[in-house]
């Protein structure tokens, strides 16, 4: 193994892995398979009302089942609390972050109401009501400015951001528009996923994020926080998602059930058709070997 590849795969305990889950982990696992690279895992259990008990070794249990096994101990994000703080800390003395005081009930009376249903991860598009002070309200959670501060600021990165994904092809949004000022620290104090994600990235040497396509939308966010605080870009893939019955997501939401693990290369190879890889191999060693052999001609680095 080499340290010029970092790969992760990053579950979060609100349940076992289900074959959604799988394909994320295994498509992850064969990129840094396929670059000799390391393979490391990462609890995303900040949310704690909602992580299930023991679902974190349970998850660990059935990527092992699999073949799947990081190449370090898996790191808890519940662990990385003050990483998360230091880091907003110095978006907010930067004016990039700043406290907002509205509600649920405030933002629903200022948002359209066509704009409030969201994919998952993201967020209403923020008007900005607190984004030149609370005027007298108490400071509830904290978002990123997606706009300079001041707007003669040449020095401050656009809010459009344009990168190029490894399946998917050439990509852009505008945060600021399609987004808007999104949160960082919710207001019942728990850590949003775009600010630990991008923190705990850089923090493990993540070269590399390889997850399911329901994702892609975040990455514009994450490059903007990752341009704020001066950390690397990590490369991206999307891969194909598994589709329930009614053709949205394969999730715990949509009724999902856990890997059936009687046979763990059984699981490997639907979930490598999803991936589209045809490989045969009687022992889960063997399929592994030949999927790692497909997956690098199929998606070579650039």
């Amino acid at each position: 193994m080499t340290a010029h590849y970092v790969g992760r795969f990053a579950p979060s305990p609100t349940g076992l892995l289900h074959a959604g889950s799988l394909v994320a982990a295994l498509a992850s696992w064969l990129d840094a398979r396929a670059n000799t690279g390391r393979w490391l895992v990462r609890i995303e259990d900040l949310d704690a009302p909602r992580n299930l008990e023991g679902a974190a070794e349970a998850i660990l249990g059935q990527l092992e089942r699999c073949g799947l096994v990081a190449d370090a101990a898996p790191l808890r994000q519940s662990t990385r609390i003050t990483a998360y703080q230091q880091a907003l800390d110095r978006l907010v003395a930067t004016r990039c972050a700043y406290a907002c005081g509205c509600s649920r009930r405030d933002l629903e009376l200022a948002v359209a109401p066509a704009r409030m249903e969201r994919a998952r991860h993201a967020e209403r598009i923020y008007p900005g009501t607190c984004r030149d002070g609370l005027h007298g309200k108490l400071a509830r959670s904290f978002r990123l400015r997606t706009v300079p501060p001041d707007p003669s600021d040449g020095g401050a990165p656009s809010s459009t951001i344009a990168w190029v994904d490894r399946r998917l092809g050439a990509q852009q949004q505008d945060v600021a528009t399609s987004v808007g000022d999104f949160v960082l620290k919710r207001a019942d104090g728990v850590w949003a996923y775009q600010l630990a994600v991008v923190v705990d990235d850089a923090a493990q040497g993540v070269t590399d994020v390889v997850r399911g396509e329901d994702l892609v939308g975040n990455t514009a966010r994450q490059i903007l926080l990752q341009r704020l605080l001066g950390l690397p870009t990590p490369r991206y893939l999307h891969a194909p998602l598994v589709l329930a019955a009614g053709g949205e997501k394969l999730s715990k939401q949509t009724g999902a059930e856990p890997l059936e693990l009687a046979s763990p290369l059984l699981a490997l190879q639907a979930a490598g058709a999803v991936l589209g890889l045809d490989t045969g191999g009687m022992t889960l060693g063997d399929w592994l070997a030949g999927a790692v052999a497909q997956w690098r001609r199929r998606w070579p680095l650039p």
